[in-house]
């Protein structure tokens, strides 16, 4: 990132935070921009400069063609989340950027979601978050939003910019184009359950969350939520754990095999309604049985989530993948998984 970005993100931090405007540019430290079509960054206090807070998470807003809600009210979702100490505390939030408090700690790995003692405090937040009910969300759940919005973006890149890919990526294009059909949301919409929809993040793999350094789990990144059912904020915590990327021969990634089991599921789901009374034991250990059936079933929905969001980022690819194969690779998966659950194609 240039100079002129460090300063220009450096006066915007400095105008938000008022300790901060005594202080210059070079007395703080920038962390690279993480993300696709927004970033964020981390912006520090140097060793021996005394600022308070010492450090701040700045996430550029701009240009988030991606977005599930519009402006307005993915900003009340973030500032009621933040309310509810779910989200970060909040500094500044405009329509370019927003400034939030800097969390200490590191985002879990794949192998973290297998810890009971993790999966305690992931359980904890989402069951605190699902008791949400934000103001204005739309009244559609996020996989018909998502068919909606980011279907239109699809097929921009799959028609009228496909001439821009390689020919061996240009020949997968074909195939994609299913993902926009009407066949495609209608197995979408089969597999999530037959109950009320709530408040969720939508977007749960492993690097949305955050272990703090005082041992505390910390939900991060909200820019799906919206309404949607519980089992899928289970499931796209687990099935992200067959993603390896960071290969150095094309296309940079490959799907493993899964290594949960329902067992790795009924625990997490165990610690979930442990927040929640039941009339009897027995009625909750029904209510377990359905949701790891309901979360096995929703567990191909990422599949098809990642695989439509991948599209957009094939143009201008910020990491090391190839944006096409990726997509690609996970709707045949999100397909034939379909298929051996329901049994037709």
């Amino acid at each position: 990132m240039s100079e002129q970005m460090h300063r220009e993100v450096w006066e915007r931090c400095r105008a938000a935070v008022p300790s901060w405007r005594d202080l210059d540019v070079d007395d703080f430290e920038f962390d690279q921009p993480k993300g696709f079509s927004s970033f964020t960054m981390g912006v520090r206090a140097r060793a021996g400069v005394s600022a308070d807070p010492p450090a701040v998470l700045y996430r550029h807003l701009a240009g988030k063609e991606n977005a599930i809600l519009d402006g307005d009210t993915e900003r009340d979702v973030f500032l009621l989340l933040s309310e509810h100490q779910i989200a970060a505390r909040c500094l500044h939030y405009d329509d370019v950027c927003r400034i939030e408090e800097f969390f200490v700690g590191r985002t879990l790995t794949a192998e973290d979601v297998f810890d009971p003692e993790i999966q305690r405090g992931i359980a904890n937040e989402l069951y605190r978050l699902h008791q949400l009910t934000p103001a204005n969300l739309p009244g559609r759940t996020f996989f018909e939003l998502l068919h909606e919005q980011w279907g239109a973006m699809a097929r921009t890149v799959l028609g009228e910019r496909r001439a821009e890919f390689p020919p061996d990526e240009q020949a997968l294009c074909d195939d994609l184009t299913e993902i926009y059909s009407d066949r495609t949301i209608a197995k979408v919409m089969r597999c999530l359950p037959d109950r009320p929809p709530v408040f969720c993040h939508d977007d749960t793999y492993h690097g949305n969350v955050m272990l703090l350094d005082d041992g505390t789990i910390r939900l991060l990144d909200f820019e799906f939520s919206c309404l949607n059912h519980v089992a899928f904020d289970f499931a796209n915590l687990f099935a992200e754990t067959v993603m390896r990327h960071g290969f150095a021969e094309p296309p940079h990634f490959r799907i493993a095999d899964p290594t949960f089991t329902d067992d790795d599921l009924a625990s997490l789901i165990g610690f979930y309604l442990a927040n929640a009374e039941f009339e009897s034991e027995a009625a909750r250990d029904a209510e377990l049985v359905a949701l790891v059936a309901d979360t096995r079933r929703a567990l191909m929905l990422s599949d098809y989530m990642y695989a439509m969001a991948a599209l957009p980022l094939a143009l201008e690819p910020i990491q090391k993948i190839r944006f096409i194969p990726y997509a690609h690779q996970r709707l045949r998966k999100f397909l034939d998984a379909w298929h051996v659950e329901f049994g037709e194609r």
